[in-house]
């Protein structure tokens, strides 16, 4: 099927691509520290599966860059390894888990359908900010099973709750709220996430304050940058491809590859990090104890062995074993929801929009010492019409 310019020649750039077809790992530079990165589909796969070799049982070092400096705790149950990582992964999976069911995903589609009619009444919207983060925020409500009016507060936090141009920034504002929010719950409990947390058990024992936080910090920052980048992305490319958007009308039974090629294609997350318990070689490259490795998601993603025309936006792309929710034992808890997010934006899209059109667009550019990555938007501008 067709592949499809990007709008104004924005297309994720693959920074990694030479390292990659010359060997299967390479170094970069992070916070002053040389990392390993795992470049390959396969290697990255076999490395996020072998817990013992590259833990996650490392708190704040496995964000890249890390994050001892953006918060005071460790988040949960990312940050943990097996058979502890399964116990407290238990915990919150029913919450991570009620995108399957039928009343949030009719909330989902309600909340999709309101912005998206909004967007349209207005001449023009700005994406980023003015749809994908309130979206996010939004249905984030939905999934923790508490007042959406929280959502405006969370709004303000933007983008990311530790990451600003150039740095992080403490996530003050976040660990504040959370401690009020547990207070309160403590108090009156009910059945959303933050009350869960106060009344659940980890190995026999109620969670210590420091662990709920740990759930909670996750479940703010874990998801929000990547599902707006993704959300932002899926409708710059259908505003630059108007074909993607007929081929989705023709047949809405096409959203579900469309929106896993989006999710390949428009990977936000470069890479994450785990730690090396003892001195590893990883492909002749030497870790010593406690050193750092990165698995390159995005490169990974790109891997012409597994997807071929690797560089192309393949709408109808299948087989497409991406790893933009990670792989292994820490799959990402958020993919159902990220899942039904996306597809139901295709589907409002479909139903509901005749055509999107770029007024203006920004890319977004992540910068490193050793590379820069062009992906998405810092600000997107669209004229989006309705179908008659």
């Amino acid at each position: 099927m067709f592949g499809g310019k990007c709008p104004f020649g924005h297309k994720p750039s693959d920074p990694f691509k030479a390292k990659r077809e010359a060997g299967p790992v390479t170094r970069y530079e992070f916070q002053g520290e040389q990392i390993p990165m795992i470049l390959r589909h396969a290697d990255v796969r076999k490395a996020a599966k072998d817990w013992q070799t590259y833990s996650s049982d490392a708190p704040f070092r496995v964000p890249i860059p890390s994050e001892e400096e953006a918060r005071s705790m460790r988040q949960l149950p990312i940050e943990t390894n097996p058979p502890e990582h399964s116990e407290y992964r238990a915990i919150v999976e029913p919450f991570f888990n009620r995108p399957k069911l039928p009343e949030m995903i009719a909330q989902v589609e309600a909340l999709i359908e309101g912005l998206l009619r909004d967007a349209i009444a207005r001449d023009t919207t700005e994406v980023v900010h003015g749809f994908a983060l309130p979206l996010q925020a939004r249905a984030l409500t939905t999934l923790l099973n508490t007042v959406e009016s929280e959502a405006d507060l969370w709004i303000g936090w933007g983008i990311h709750v530790f990451r600003v141009r150039g740095g992080l920034k403490k996530g003050v504002e976040l660990e504040d709220y959370l401690r009020r929010k547990f207070d309160e719950v403590s108090k009156q409990p009910g059945s959303c996430f933050f009350s869960a947390l106060t009344q659940a058990s980890f190995q026999g024992r109620p969670l210590t304050r420091e662990e709920m936080m740990g759930f909670a910090n996750l479940a703010f920052a874990g998801g929000r940058d990547t599902i707006i980048h993704t959300v932002a992305c899926t409708l710059g490319h259908l505003a630059a491809n108007p074909d993607a958007l007929a081929f989705l009308r023709e047949d809405p039974k096409r959203i579900t590859l469309a929106s896993e090629e989006f999710f390949r294609f428009f990977m936000p997350l470069t890479h994450i990090g785990r730690v090396c318990p003892v001195a590893t070689s990883v492909h002749g490259e030497n870790v010593p104890a406690g050193g750092r490795v990165s698995l390159g998601w995005a490169s990974a993603n790109r891997d012409e062995a597994v997807f071929p025309q690797a560089d192309e936006f393949k709408i109808d792309r299948k087989p497409n074993p991406h790893l933009s929710f990670g792989f292994g034992e820490h799959l990402c808890l958020g993919a159902p929801h990220a899942r039904l997010i996306l597809r139901t934006l295709l589907q409002k899209c479909v139903e509901l929009v005749d055509s999107l059109e770029i007024v203006s667009a920004v890319e977004r550019v992540e910068k490193e010492h050793s590379y820069e990555r062009t992906l998405g938007y810092e600000s997107l501008v669209l004229r989006i019409r309705p179908k008659a």
